[in-house]
């Protein structure tokens, strides 16, 4: 059984719907960033983080792509180098690119200290614009981002735009907002928010 260390509402809904996807056994371990919890299991303090057996790992997408590589036969990885490759490269937009002005502008509202904070609003908005469009190209006509098949790729840009709408950043291209309401209506993620939910509760 895995075991899922994070915080209800943050990134770790990635890691928990990548598991609902694969319909695997897990336990959720509530920590907060920076909590002594999460130092134990990540020198940074961030979450989530994931345990397996020995194995201790980081990173959301890292997460993702490793559960899906793992458990090739449900079809959510890669089916040979090649398709690693696709998805390595959409993981690191993902994140690098189409992530990175939320993460600044959720910063500099609520995460800084109060005397680095800045008005980033507008330059996080032109980013994002920039890089939401970006996604539209790269998706052309395909319904997901590997094109007819749903992969752990579609799972983290799925909920960099759910994060994206919360926070009223402008998702302008059509074919991305048909994106987002295709992979947010998964059943896997619904179930997912229900045991953040659940495990927020019993906290």
């Amino acid at each position: 059984m895995y075991t899922v260390i994070g915080s209800p509402g943050s990134r770790m809904t990635r890691v928990l719907w990548m598991l609902e996807e694969l319909d695997e056994d897990y336990e959720v371990t509530l920590a907060k960033p920076q909590s002594e919890t999460a130092r134990r299991y990540n020198a940074s303090g961030k979450v989530p983080v994931l345990v397996d057996g020995n194995l201790v790992l980081t990173d959301s997408a890292a997460i993702c792509a490793y559960l899906a590589e793992k458990h090739a036969d449900k079809g959510f990885g890669p089916r040979d180098a090649g398709e690693r490759a696709l998805i390595d490269a959409w993981m690191h937009f993902a994140q690098a690119e189409l992530e990175a002005p939320l993460w600044n502008k959720l910063k500099h509202r609520m995460l800084l200290p109060e005397e680095l904070r800045v008005d980033v609003g507008p330059w996080t908005a032109w980013e994002f614009e920039r890089h939401i469009k970006a996604l539209a190209r790269k998706l052309g006509d395909n319904p997901f981002a590997l094109g007819n098949r749903f992969t752990a790729v579609d799972v983290v840009l799925g909920h960099i735009g759910q994060w994206a709408r919360g926070a009223k950043f402008e998702v302008a291209p059509d074919i991305v907002n048909a994106y987002f309401d295709r992979v947010l209506a998964r059943p896997a993620l619904a179930r997912a928010r229900e045991v953040e939910k659940k495990a927020g509760e019993a906290a």
